[in-house]
């Protein structure tokens, strides 16, 4: 098998695994859609490839499973999950780069005070850090969960990015918790965050 199709067949088990557990999955595929969006319009700025995306894609799909734990923690709930779920066809090491940046998709930025992040080499803990902050906007994104955003652009320059979203009605929140939990890409990136919404 290569290791498109293995990927490919780990992406339907993932995603398998994420809807026993969440049901609706209207929000998951959708910040997972705008995530892996922001991914391929930031290539100049991450310098990622291929398998980091299969890795941010895993973490997209299941960064809201610890709902099926209560909504307080979830972020927290989803990295305990995805650490010891052994439905994942996951090693330690990738269990513990996807579950790190489904923890980071709200609330608390990367810390050495956590364990599973300082398990981390300081490789792994730049690519967590560098796509979780990416989950971060794109969650903000679909804030409202009403799959507001329908496609974005990203413009770079010396010191921002905006990002630009076509939207299919008014998103006023969509941009205002993107912006806020653009957090961790200024302070991975070193770069403003502008988000732009224009209703189509």
């Amino acid at each position: 098998m290569s290791p498109r199709s293995s990927g490919k067949l780990t992406v339907l088990v993932v995603r398998q695994f994420a809807q026993s557990c969440m049901g609706d999955m209207g929000h998951t595929e959708q910040v997972t859609c705008l995530t892996l969006r922001l991914f391929d319009e930031l290539m100049m700025l991450h310098s990622l490839g291929d398998q980091e995306r299969l890795l941010l894609e895993y973490a997209a799909l299941l960064h809201d499973i610890g709902w099926v734990q209560g909504w307080k923690g979830h972020h927290k709930s989803s990295l305990k999950m995805i650490l010891e779920s052994q439905k994942l066809p996951f090693d330690s090491k990738e269990r513990l780069i996807i579950g790190s940046i489904a923890r980071y998709h709200r609330k608390t930025l990367p810390s050495q005070e956590h364990d599973h992040y300082a398990a981390l080499t300081a490789a792994d803990q730049r690519i967590v850090s560098r796509l979780a902050a990416l989950l971060r906007i794109a969650d903000g994104l679909d804030r409202t969960h009403t799959n507001a955003v329908s496609n974005l652009r990203c413009f770079v320059d010396q010191k921002e990015v905006v990002i630009s979203c076509v939207t299919a009605h008014p998103a006023a929140q969509e941009e205002k918790y993107a912006t806020e939990k653009a957090d961790l890409f200024s302070l991975v990136y070193e770069k403003k965050v502008t988000i732009r919404m224009q209703t189509t």
